[in-house]
């Protein structure tokens, strides 16, 4: 068992994608062609630069995203996944995950993806019906969502897909029927998203121009409160508030950033937090891809994190799992003197928004649907 302390996650950004999803704010291009060599070295010259910086840490988990990274030739992956488990010791079980898209073109790669190492998939079907997939603007239809999580199936033992909800015209109704048919698929996790208007998408423009109009507010919290129970029952409860798994098939990867531990982010726009700095990458591929040739890096922003920014961050990131946090552990390790306003932490478990069990602080139920106003409340 390694030092929680010397643990770390890799995430390798993928950014290109056959079409650019309305509703997506991530950092994604459509592009003609990729020079996959020079991608390839691009990603291997950045793990070489990571690895010398954190030479002492242990990896545990990969996990390809993007973009679309089940684009990528299934030997940049493999290249990937050897060389980072060379340059670090590791984890006896490292979970390897990719995200993958439905069309037919991709899933046919699943398999040469799980040679190459990949033990995970994470499948963004979204929904299985086509009228909701042409709404979405995604680029597979119904029946070749099930041929992927079928192929996915086959592949690798342990298989993720997300679905996206309160769309318009939404009902509780409708979507306890879509989730009876996502439980049905026999998958150890779901990732379930409620519908979000970013700015400088598509949909953003279509709402400013009348085209839809966003689900009600209080119609999308009755749904996310019957999603909860609805998963629950299935054996599949929510451990974040958008994330649900039979017990042990959590997202190791992803707990990684929410109980606050380090992990390097590399490719365009990677984000990363190692050894109390926080690091960002380039986010144009063209502008990522000239500095990793300049300077055997991608990167264009790294910070120190005071110990101040480090428990707001590890609070905002903490709450948002069932588990909670444990503040006085978290203040400890994190050098500051409390994480939370306990004066106010009382008030709002008088409020049912908040509940205890020492040394642990979580949200209830009710308290989910508000997490933002009560993080902005108990920060310290």
């Amino acid at each position: 068992m390694t030092d929680d302390r010397s643990q770390l996650a890799l995430y390798v950004h993928w950014p290109f994608c056959v079409v650019k999803c309305p509703y997506c704010d991530f950092n994604s291009h459509v592009r003609e062609s990729v020079d996959e060599v020079a991608w390839r070295q691009a990603l291997l010259d950045e793990l070489r630069y990571e690895a010398a910086l954190t030479p002492d840490h242990h990896l545990t988990s990969i996990f390809f995203g993007g973009g679309t990274p089940s684009l990528m030739d299934p030997r940049t992956v493999e290249a990937v996944i050897s060389d980072a488990r060379t340059l670090w010791a590791q984890a006896e079980d490292v979970e390897i995950t990719l995200e993958a898209n439905p069309n037919s073109a991709e899933a046919a790669r699943f398999a040469d993806l799980a040679s190459a190492g990949v033990n995970r998939l994470s499948l963004g079907l979204q929904r299985f019906d086509d009228a909701s997939l042409r709404f979405l603007g995604r680029a597979h239809d119904a029946a070749e969502g099930q041929d992927a999580l079928d192929a996915a199936q086959r592949a690798v033992e342990r298989v993720s897909f997300d679905l996206i909800v309160a769309l318009p015209g939404d009902t509780v109704d409708s979507v306890s029927s879509l989730l009876d048919r996502a439980i049905a698929k026999g998958t150890e996790h779901l990732s379930i998203y409620q519908l979000t208007i970013e700015p400088g998408t598509r949909f953003e423009t279509d709402v400013r121009k009348g085209s839809f109009v966003p689900l009600d507010e209080e119609t999308s919290a009755d749904i996310f409160e019957m999603t909860q129970a609805k998963t629950t029952a299935a054996g599949l409860p929510a451990y974040e508030i958008s994330n649900h798994a039979r017990r042990g098939a959590e997202s190791r990867h992803n707990l990684t950033y929410w109980r606050y531990r380090d992990y390097i982010g590399i490719g365009p726009g990677a984000h990363g937090r190692r050894t109390g700095m926080r690091t960002f990458r380039h986010k144009k591929p063209e502008n990522f891809l000239s500095a990793v040739q300049r300077n055997g890096h991608g990167m264009r922003e790294e910070e120190s994190l005071s110990a101040t920014e480090a428990a707001h961050e590890a609070l905002v990131m903490g709450l948002r799992l069932n588990e909670g946090i444990d503040p006085d552990a978290l203040a400890s390790r994190l050098g500051v003197e409390r994480v939370v306003d306990e004066a106010a932490v009382d008030r709002l478990i008088a409020q049912g928004l908040l509940e205890r069990e020492e040394p642990r602080l979580r949200l209830t139920d009710e308290g989910r649907l508000l997490l933002d106003s009560i993080l902005a409340e108990i920060a310290a």
